[in-house]
């Protein structure tokens, strides 16, 4: 049965009542008005897929309802009038479809179907735009307004709502870890587990192990060019079946998950290379998605730049500094081969050294390179507020290392990276 809501809307009372039986037998949940004036009112309370209206009515006609509402769902004129000029003007003034009296029922529900339809994928692309936005750890990789990040973004939210595996593609830098923790978090995958594994690091009975503890949510499969050769088809029979065998249990496990696959790599070179799959490249990119290198989008880095120092300067307890023109020619400037991984550790040392009151970013940018020597015990208190900062993340999320990287603005790789650098025991946190 159908979960579409109509507003239907028809001052011939025989009419209205033959339109509810005809759309509620089809599955439909219907409201029903005798006057136009009455719909701004029930478009809010009874939040109609579509609405049904006549065109000739008393009080407020179709097309003067048409031509009223701002905000609502798709409206579909349906009269006994029916005339081109009418229907034209129906048209140009947003009507989704005009219909003539006799109609045809079927017709008529194919209309209203397709209409209903599309209202639901836009509000659900809505819904997953604004779930996007807010969720913390993705506007570090996405934010931004060139074309090619609104594109971006867009194509998230779709992939988010199919089953079908996405491949990201960027860059090291670029947040691929974090496209995929978003695709995953505004899903509805979103309660089952996350779990990311190095497809180089995997053999093939762990790969049917790691899949089952993965169903009901998503698999990040990092490096995906580096996957074994004699994985691959386990591979494959996972995405195409939804299916393993692991060792031992003479019969396949079904599975419910979306894979998601990220590369620095060409993939049509390891394609060429005998180290993919192409057929198993054909089932990983469901959805291709392309992370921009950072000195491909100048016009967002300030934007993102400052975005970093709000953060790092909230994360230390500071005001955040402000950026010189001498800054922002700095990091114009600059190539950022690290891409957003590295503006963001730069901008965070911007921070530090700016509590010390000699901080700018072409500082930060020699520390990063190490071609001067930092100023006396600075290298030292960087290792301290990293240390304190780490050590905050982990007691804040009970050690929960996925929770404690998002919150520092870095990757979990990145963040073991530091902890074994900095010599630090996690335990003692907790």
């Amino acid at each position: 049965m159908s979960a579409f809501r109509i507003l239907i809307i028809d001052d011939d009372r025989m009419m209205r009542n033959s339109l509810v039986d005809l759309i509620e037998a089809a599955g439909w949940t219907t409201k029903a008005l005798a006057r136009a004036t009455d719909a701004e009112r029930w478009i809010s309370r009874f939040q109609p897929d579509v609405i049904l209206s006549d065109v000739r009515m008393p009080e407020m006609t179709g097309i003067e309802l048409l031509k009223s509402l701002k905000a609502a769902p798709p409206l579909v004129l349906i009269s006994a009038h029916g005339d081109i000029p009418t229907a034209v003007e129906a048209m140009n003034e947003g009507a989704y479809s005009f219909v003539e009296k006799p109609h045809d029922p079927k017709r008529l529900l194919l209309i209203l179907s397709h209409a209903a339809e599309q209202h639901q994928m836009q509000e659900s692309n809505q819904r997953l735009k604004t779930r996007l936005q807010q969720l913390s750890g993705v506007d570090r990789v996405i934010l931004g307004q060139t074309a090619e990040m609104v594109k971006l973004r867009e194509t998230i939210a779709m992939a988010a709502q199919s089953r079908a595996a996405v491949l990201v593609r960027g860059d090291t830098g670029t947040g691929k870890d974090l496209i995929a923790r978003a695709l995953h978090d505004i899903s509805d995958r979103c309660d089952g587990p996350f779990v990311t594994i190095n497809a180089a690091q995997m053999n093939a009975q762990q790969l049917p192990l790691i899949a089952q503890n993965a169903s009901g949510g998503t698999l990040f499969l990092d490096e995906i060019c580096a996957c074994p050769a004699n994985i691959q088809p386990v591979l494959l029979r996972l995405i195409e079946a939804q299916e393993v065998l692991p060792e031992g249990t003479g019969a396949p496990v079904k599975v419910n998950l979306q894979i998601i696959s990220a590369t620095n790599e060409d993939t049509g070179l390891a394609v060429t290379e005998g180290r993919l799959r192409q057929d198993l490249l054909f089932r990983l990119e469901g959805f291709g998605l392309s992370l921009p290198p950072l000195k491909a989008r100048l016009d967002d880095i300030p934007l993102l730049a400052q975005h970093f120092i709000a953060r790092a300067a909230s994360v230390h307890g500071s005001t955040p500094p402000e950026l010189t023109e001498a800054d922002l020619a700095t990091i114009i400037a600059h190539d950022w081969p690290g891409n957003v991984r590295e503006l963001r550790n730069v901008v965070e040392r911007f921070v530090i050294l700016a509590q010390h009151g000699h901080g700018t970013i072409a500082d930060a940018l020699l520390i990063a390179e190490d071609t001067n020597p930092p100023l006396p015990g600075l290298r030292e208190a960087v290792a301290a507020f990293e240390r304190q900062m780490i050590g905050k993340a982990i007691h804040a999320n009970q050690g929960r290392m996925d929770d404690a990287a998002d919150s520092l603005g870095i990757g979990r790789r990145t963040l073991n990276e530091k902890i074994v650098k900095l010599g630090l025991d996690k335990d003692a946190f907790l």
